[in-house]
């Protein structure tokens, strides 16, 4: 988590927690279920290649299809929406929990203190996804969020599960597995 801070510091500008309303390491420890006291070595950073890579083959594999690069935008797009709609602190919460290339991903585009307009409908936060795919009609959005959650539900702490779906909005809830 303190090498996301840092790396969000530099990004955004040292405010962006104060803005954000969030602490520094607030609770992360405990919810993690550790605690980086470190910047990533270059062996973290080459590491994160293939498992960013073991994300998109999963998503492919969820999604049914063969054309890694349209998966990688679904995945893409569904996290940026995801991103949209819960509270900043599951923003935050969320991402420490990425690998460190999926994660700058996660965050690119990104301003804490300008979020875009609420995306609390379903057909609204479809419509992003979809937005986001260059409105290809060979996309199902919904497809791509249910693929995306199980993904996430499968390769993040259940704790961490519980706690997304829960500052998830009502009307996207059902697009989590059970």
């Amino acid at each position: 988590m303190q090498g996301l801070m840092l790396s969000a510091t530099y990004a955004f500008g040292s405010d962006w927690m104060h803005l954000a309303g969030l602490r520094p390491w607030s609770g992360t420890e405990r919810r993690l279920g550790r605690k980086e006291t470190s910047m990533p070595s270059s062996q973290d950073l080459d590491a994160t290649v293939p498992e960013t890579q073991e994300w998109i083959s999963d998503v492919t594999q969820r999604l049914g299809w063969h054309d890694r690069e349209k998966a990688y935008l679904a995945l893409i797009a569904a996290l940026h929406a995801l991103r949209d709609v819960v509270p900043l602190e599951e923003v935050v919460y969320l991402g420490a929990c990425f690998p460190s290339l999926l994660r700058g991903l996660y965050y690119e585009g990104w301003h804490p203190t300008r979020r875009s307009g609420p995306l609390k409908s379903r057909t609204a936060f479809l419509d992003r996804i979809h937005e986001a795919v260059h409105r290809d009609p060979a996309i199902d959005a919904e497809q791509v969020a249910h693929a995306v959650f199980a993904l996430l539900a499968a390769r993040l702490p259940a704790a961490e599960i519980e706690d997304a779906k829960a500052a998830t909005p009502k009307a996207l809830r059902s697009l989590w597995p059970s």
